[in-house]
């Protein structure tokens, strides 16, 4: 479950990067904006709703937390904790004291919002499709068409022009599942706590360790 809420928070990262192959010159210019202003954070913040569903129906919601420091990053989400440290990608869960660490694989390296930039360039067709309100927030709408096929048939990405930050995003795969993922309480250049990133052994003396 970890490994497909990092891949649909993928696309959120995907929104920071600036341009793609087929891009049309309003959707480029939003992308542009919003890749500026998330590059130009030492870090950001934001709590979000991860949605699931099938067809355009979401059936099951779970809140969840994001840190990211350039390409270092902490999500949290249903008791399970996921750090990328720039060297290793650390899996704990508490309900089963159980931490897994491994070298990052593609799809942890793609959740960079660095590394993920040249992907972002030759996978996608992003078009403008207009205005939509969305949560109160009169957002501009893109849509991504996928290039090859990756299983994804669309993501549509919904933000806020003049604050330049991505507000929603809704994807929709071919096995006809759909996930969301609902931007919330967004912050940026917070004081962190210089550990935030880090994984100390000593903390989780009684979970079961195990290396990849």
């Amino acid at each position: 479950m970890i490994k497909k809420i990092s891949t649909a928070l993928l696309i959120v990262i995907m929104a920071f990067s600036a341009a793609a192959q087929q891009v049309d010159s309003k959707a480029k210019t939003l992308l542009d904006a919003v890749a500026a202003n998330y590059k130009s954070k030492n870090n950001v913040y934001f709590k979000f709703v991860y949605g699931t569903g099938n067809g355009t129906k979401v059936t099951k919601t779970e809140p969840g937390i994001f840190y990211a420091a350039k390409d270092l990053y902490k999500l949290k989400i249903m008791g399970i904790e996921q750090v990328f440290d720039g060297n290793k990608v650390y899996n704990i869960s508490d309900e089963d004291q159980e931490v897994t660490v491994a070298k990052p694989n593609g799809s942890e390296q793609m959740f960079s919002p660095l590394s993920y930039i040249e992907s972002y360039k030759k996978g996608y067709t992003v078009k403008y499709m207009g205005k939509l309100n969305v949560n109160g927030v009169n957002t501009d709408y893109i849509r991504m068409t996928p290039t090859t096929n990756n299983g994804v048939k669309e993501v549509k990405l919904f933000v806020n022009g003049p604050k330049k930050q991505l507000v929603k995003i809704e994807q929709f795969s071919k096995d006809n599942s759909v996930t969301v993922i609902a931007i919330q309480d967004y912050r940026e250049n917070q004081s962190l706590a210089g550990d935030i990133f880090s994984f100390n052994k000593n903390q989780y003396k009684n979970y079961l360790i195990t290396e990849l």
